[in-house]
């Protein structure tokens, strides 16, 4: 293999946040382990004329077309060797020390196939950020959360989470994975195209007996939203039908469609909520995200296990957090890895 770590960063449209983290995502990245790698989506700004004139130095793969945060992984990392990757979003950025608790945990660990670090936000360093926190996690209905996330609520970082621990899912901002475990498994799941697809991955690596890992001595910052923004009638679509993509592939046999049948109904809540907040395209999102999932359930190659990972939330997490009223992890029972 060329190099222990290949950092891989799936640019589209990025050239204003290459230019804002690729200088300490150089300094701070070990030349002699790591290699930085653009894979790019076939962008139409100046992102190409601008690695070339200022990182000539830098690998670049040039995508013919806009494959999506999966297929264009799934291809860059097809042309790449290394003992591991990190598949890096382009709005992070990466202070000193960022890489090697991660290499140091995954070289003495062999039973863990990927990790990731702390996700601390960009715009407010103190507190943590929406796409990863301090690891990822599931209910038994889909609805992905994280420690110092769930829903839209945010934790500041009081070093509450500050413990190695196993988690369901580790964030695609930043995700570390061994090559061998990303093949076995083919990568990500191209029918996904973005949103969703680590967790899914993150699923089935557990499926064949592997662990994912939170590692707190390493942060990274994330601005968050870069290709989509949190508010896009695009991205709450991908959420919708992917979820249910999700649930389809990897829940127990015993368990799929009573759970897949009791989220349906969720979604259907959920298309009333939009209307009550005045996203009067809601509905016909979730109703769209519905019909995708009947039409391409062919294509969804299920690869559930007997049992779900001793990672998965058991309960509701929208029982909790509305009715309830719990808003942090720590207020949580049922998750593996509670401080």
């Amino acid at each position: 293999m060329n190099n222990k770590v290949a950092i891989v960063i799936l640019n589209w449209n990025g050239q204003k946040f290459l230019k804002q983290f690729l200088p300490s995502l150089i300094a701070h990245s070990p030349s002699n382990i790591a290699e930085i790698i653009i894979a790019d989506n076939d962008s139409k700004d100046a992102s190409i004329a601008f690695l070339k004139t200022n990182y000539p130095q830098i690998k670049l793969i040039q995508l013919d077309d806009n494959h999506g945060f999966t297929g264009g992984y799934n291809k860059a990392l097809a042309q790449i060797e290394a003992e591991y990757y990190v598949l890096l979003n382009s709005d992070v950025e990466t202070p000193e020390g960022w890489l090697e608790p991660m290499v140091d945990f995954m070289d003495k660990n062999v039973e863990y196939a990927a990790c990731q670090p702390k996700i601390l936000s960009y715009t407010d360093k103190t507190s943590f950020e929406y796409a990863g926190a301090a690891g990822g996690f599931i209910d038994k209905y889909g609805y992905p959360f994280c420690r110092g996330r769930i829903f839209d609520t945010l934790e500041k970082d009081l070093a509450q989470y500050n413990q190695t621990s196993d988690i369901f899912w580790a964030t695609g901002a930043c995700l570390f994975i061994r090559s061998k475990d990303w093949h076995e498994a083919n990568g990500l799941d191209d029918n996904f195209f973005a949103h969703m697809e680590e967790i899914d991955l993150c699923w089935r690596l557990q499926n064949k007996g592997r662990k994912i890992a939170y590692i707190p001595k390493s942060n990274v910052f994330h601005v968050g939203g870069g290709t989509l923004p949190n508010d896009s009638p695009f991205k709450l679509f991908l959420n919708h039908r992917n979820n249910l993509y999700l649930l389809y592939k990897n829940l127990p046999k015993g368990k799929k469609f009573s759970l897949i049948f009791i989220r349906l109904i969720l979604d259907g809540l959920s298309a009333m909520l939009y209307l009550m907040q005045g996203k009067f395209y809601g509905p016909w999102i979730v109703l769209k995200a519905h019909f995708s999932f009947y039409i391409h359930l062919k294509n969804l190659k299920s690869q559930q296990s007997k049992t779900f990972p001793s990672t998965l939330y058991p309960k509701s997490i929208l029982w909790n957090y509305f009715y309830k009223k719990k808003k942090f992890y720590s207020e949580l029972r049922g998750c593996d890895g509670i401080n």
